[in-house]
């Protein structure tokens, strides 16, 4: 999208908040208790938070676990880089951080390279834990 200029005559900007909403615009946001049924369904759910947030607060099972700085290149199946498990445009990605708010801006930026089915956990990992620690 273009940006338009402002009054300055300079590329109109947009905060993170703006940028978060209009990313999450074209997000079918998955909810922490679908998330095993996703998976069941044969989404690829993928963790992209930093290995000390993983140390700390565990693993998500099931769950691919790719660096967020490498993320596009690895999950774009016409990328030479991508992962053996990125071969399908349609395949239905779920991308986690911890809270719910750079997964967001991934799964947009994932939408852009084609994988139209690309979204985000709501919430993130701490969400998913949160309710994890309630059923059980």
């Amino acid at each position: 999208m273009e940006q338009s200029p402002d009054i300055s005559g300079s590329p109109s900007t947009l905060t993170i908040e703006q940028l978060l909403l209009e990313s999450r615009r074209g997000l079918e946001r998955v909810h922490p208790s679908d998330l095993e049924r996703e998976m069941a369904a044969g989404a690829l759910v993928v963790d992209t938070r930093p290995a000390d947030q993983r140390e700390r607060d565990g693993d998500l099972p099931g769950a691919v676990v790719i660096d967020r700085n490498v993320l596009e290149w690895r999950l774009d199946p016409s990328c030479p880089h991508r992962l053996p498990v990125s071969d399908d445009h349609g395949r239905r990605i779920v991308v986690v951080c911890n809270e719910g708010y750079s997964s967001s801006l991934a799964a947009h930026t994932l939408q852009r390279l084609g994988l139209a089915r690309a979204t985000d956990l709501i919430g993130g990992f701490q969400a998913w834990a949160a309710l994890r620690k309630q059923s059980g």
